[in-house]
């Protein structure tokens, strides 16, 4: 082999280590990233259960409240009334 040869062959191969130790870098951050992904829509999950269940928990005392309220409202009209008598 003569030694253009063997230069080509040292930079080629020196060429390709360096992208090998770069592909394996990248791809440990990237399943780090992933991992981070996965954590935040595993949170994001828990908090929209949370504010699910909040909601459905509002709902059920909305009804009962709004009840209330009107009912509260017609004795405060009859206090009225029987005061201005």
């Amino acid at each position: 082999m003569d030694s253009a040869a063997e230069a080509l062959l040292i930079i080629v191969s020196a060429t390709l280590s360096v992208f090998l130790i770069l592909l394996i870098v990248v791809v440990v951050y990237v399943i780090s990233l992933l991992k981070q992904i996965r954590r935040i829509a595993e949170h994001a999950e828990n908090v929209a259960d949370s504010v699910e269940s909040a909601a459905s928990a509002f709902e059920k005392t909305a009804s009962p409240l709004a009840v209330l309220k009107i009912v509260g409202s017609i004795v405060e009209n009859a206090a009225k009334f029987r005061r201005k008598k």
